[in-house]
């Protein structure tokens, strides 16, 4: 099997509304056209070509780390994600450097979930 990309990462919520205000306003992601499924939901745009689909309906505890299940989104410039995360009040971890020079901060969703924010510095 020939995998071509990363399609999409699925998140279930128990609030969609704090999850889309998270998403959409304070993160800032484009909310795209979901189709018309029978349980609610949103969807975003992570870069060019992957989406975010958040599900409503969670009542589980989330199991979520920095270590253990979170995704990452690859930022320009720290610099400007850091001082974004500041300006809206979003909590976030102090800036690390990977063994292999990557520049990575985490903060966490409404519902627990860990988003890591990673700078490539090896290019």
């Amino acid at each position: 099997m020939n995998t071509e990309d990363l399609n999409h990462v699925a998140l279930h919520v128990s609030d969609l509304d704090e999850s889309r205000k998270f998403y959409g306003e304070l993160l800032g992601l484009e909310s795209i056209q979901r189709p018309n499924f029978n349980f609610p939901g949103e969807w975003y745009r992570l870069g060019q070509h992957q989406e975010l689909h958040l599900i409503a309906g969670r009542e589980d505890e989330v199991n979520s780390s920095s270590r253990g299940n979170h995704y990452a989104l690859g930022v320009k410039s720290m610099d400007e994600a850091e001082s974004y995360l500041a300006e809206k009040g979003v909590p976030h971890t102090p800036r690390q450097v990977r063994p292999d020079g990557v520049f990575q901060i985490y903060c966490e969703d409404p519902d627990g979930y860990w988003i890591e924010f990673c700078q490539n510095n090896t290019d």
